[in-house]
């Protein structure tokens, strides 16, 4: 993971925490206050909720702890493709440029343009160099890129 992705989980764990699981409680509190559970819309809703939000928050919490962050920042750029560097690269064919950041699964949204490291896109390119050619299977077809720029952002 990046550090920016578990900075990321880091405030959204801060937040279900300190802001939406008082937030719940104090609505369960006051459904309670209403009667009869049975036939409690209000508590029921608010008890979904707040399963939707322990479950998040244990997601979360089991996130950080198995995940591995690398911080990409301190490593010298050597034109390299690795885990974390955002790259510039070209369809040979179609001459259209992208920029992606190679990321972990969980951080992954390509209209972001965030490639999961398993995408079949970043696999054919780490390891690579500016300047290489790379071949990349995709489910349209292969699709040969031209790696223009890789930065350590």
């Amino acid at each position: 993971m990046t550090a920016r992705g578990a900075a990321a989980l880091q405030d959204e764990l801060k937040t279900l925490k300190g802001e939406v699981r008082p937030r719940i409680i104090a609505a369960i509190a006051e459904a309670r206050e209403h009667g009869d559970l049975k036939e409690n819309a209000e508590y029921h809703a608010a008890r979904e909720q707040q399963s939707f939000a322990e479950g998040r928050i244990r997601e979360i919490e089991s996130k950080l702890a198995d995940s591995q962050v690398i911080d990409i920042t301190g490593i010298e750029n050597k034109g390299k493709v690795i885990f974390g560097t955002t790259i510039k690269i070209i369809n040979i064919d179609t001459e259209e440029e992208k920029v992606y950041q190679i990321v972990g699964d969980d951080e992954a949204d390509v209209k972001k343009g965030k490639l999961s490291v398993n995408s079949p896109i970043a696999r054919g390119l780490i390891g690579k160099e500016v300047g290489d050619e790379v071949a990349v299977d995709t489910p349209a077809g292969t699709v040969v890129y031209d790696i223009d720029e890789v930065l350590h952002l």
